[in-house]
């Protein structure tokens, strides 16, 4: 995936080889910064394929009371719908999962904001710190409510995502960013592959030691995180000159409300001194972008929970599947994706919006492993090219100043989509049965895929023809 940032001054040199050479070349931190975020990332993912063995874990406790107080508060509308127990468990997965979401796109911009003031490796290790802490939670949760508190802690901490971004902006010149973010998609290739392995092995561990099957996962998770937050403390240099820093908190926090005001984002307000007709564009691929990621994330939230009812798929089965699909997203993402030619990006697209309908149509009526599979290996096909091409397209809006705060706002709005769509998608799955669910939220993926479409006569010449 090809994104640009705001602009950063190349090394001089007098020969042109070596200048060449010297700015193809990242730097110690930037490499540091993905050897962390790998990290996080296999402790980030360990409680993937454990998600619907952990809410069956506190409804067979009858001591825990927040779990069944929320269960008894919605047995009205569960008779109302005919909606079975155990699809409770997917609605409190949704909410969990929405609420985790919606924190992490409150706080990303207001960490980013004070990164600018205080320096990105201070902010970055608090991050750090709070996510250190939601896991030492999750070890201890016996109780569903200690379980939410890990997962609002978590939320509220992850902001080394958008950091790790900004990072790349800092220690990268123009000519390397796409290095620097392809080494940040690398990272989350790495862990969506290998997290869920790791988790669902320490799930069977942890009970052959007569332990809470979840505690060695939330253990190996603390001690990613402490690794990491070693690796940032000694190794780890200051990426942002105090000489660059920003003078005040305040006007970084008024310009961090902007990207929490959903009006702004899908106006993109922050943006300024676009033509007419370019920022008209841009709020289109910014529309398409959020439907997309709002239907597409509340259905991917959901699948575990599918599987595991339909198909009882062990906690090792869920960790296959997402090493399934996570294989063929890092081909499709390393075999085409990096190859796609500029200007082509929207064609792409348009096929993975196409193949992910009947992927998730495919899902929800799947009778047998078989047709599971190959639903997913067209949902792993479209989830490696619609976000990437759709980024790519926005990151050639704007000029060289601007092209950070256009991406920004992408960020925002998809951090937007993945808070509402798994309480959302989780309510339709529990009101209207998975299969029905599923159908739907297949078919209303003919929308952005329509906009897509529309896209290709509606852009700028110079966008489609590329850079």
């Amino acid at each position: 995936m090809s994104v640009t940032y705001e602009s950063g001054d190349a090394q001089s040199s007098e020969m042109p080889a070596p200048k060449e050479e010297t700015q193809d070349k990242l730097s110690l931190s930037m490499y540091i910064i993905f050897l962390v975020l790998i990290i996080d990332l296999l402790g980030f993912t360990v409680i993937l394929p454990l998600m619907p063995s952990i809410f069956e874990y506190y409804d067979a406790n009858e001591k825990d009371h927040l779990y069944h107080w929320m269960e008894s508060k919605i047995n009205y509308f569960q008779s109302k719908f005919g909606a079975p127990d155990e699809f409770n468990k997917v609605l409190f997965g949704g909410f969990i999962g929405s609420v985790f979401s919606a924190l992490q796109f409150l706080v990303a911009p207001i960490f980013g904001s004070l990164s600018d003031v205080y320096g990105r490796k201070n902010v970055m290790i608090i991050s750090m710190v709070g996510i250190a802490i939601s896991h030492g939670v999750w070890c201890y949760s016996d109780y569903f409510y200690l379980f939410v508190i890990a997962r609002i802690i978590g939320g509220l901490s992850r902001a080394n995502i958008s950091l790790s971004t900004a990072i790349v902006t800092d220690l990268c010149s123009e000519r390397q960013r796409s290095k620097g973010m392809a080494l940040i998609g690398i990272a989350f290739a790495i862990g969506f592959i290998v997290g869920p392995i790791i988790g669902a092995v320490f799930a069977s561990r942890g009970i052959k030691f007569s332990q809470n099957f979840y505690v060695l996962p939330a253990l190996f998770a603390l001690t990613m995180t402490i690794i990491d937050i070693f690796l940032l403390v000694i190794f780890f240099k200051e990426s942002l000159p105090k000489e660059k820093r920003a003078s005040s908190v305040g006007q970084g926090l008024s310009e961090a409300y902007q990207f929490i005001n959903p009006l702004s984002l899908f106006s993109f307000n922050p943006v300024t001194n676009m033509k007419p007709a370019d920022k008209s564009a841009l709020k289109k691929i910014g529309l398409t972008y959020f439907l997309f990621l709002f239907i597409y994330s509340g259905l991917e939230y959901s699948l575990s929970f599918l599987t595991h009812m339909r198909f009882n798929f062990t906690r090792m089965q869920q960790g296959k599947m997402y090493l399934f699909s996570g294989l063929i997203m890092i081909l499709v993402q390393g075999g085409y994706v990096r190859r796609i030619p500029p200007g082509k990006e929207i064609r792409s697209a348009a096929v993975g919006a196409l193949l992910i309908i009947p992927a998730f149509v495919l899902i929800g009526i799947s009778s047998s492993v078989e047709v599971l599979y190959v639903g997913l290996a067209l949902y792993a096909y479209a989830s490696a090219t619609v976000v990437p091409c759709l980024t790519t397209i926005a990151s050639k809006f704007g000029s060289t100043s601007q092209k950070g705060t256009v991406l920004g706002i992408f960020r925002s709005l998809g951090s937007l989509a993945r808070a509402l769509g798994p309480l959302v998608s989780a309510v339709a799955y529990w009101s209207l049965t998975p299969t029905v669910s599923y159908c739907i939220g297949g078919f209303l993926l003919i929308i952005p895929l329509v906009l897509i479409l529309k896209l290709s006569k509606e852009l700028p010449k110079i966008v489609q023809k590329g850079d």
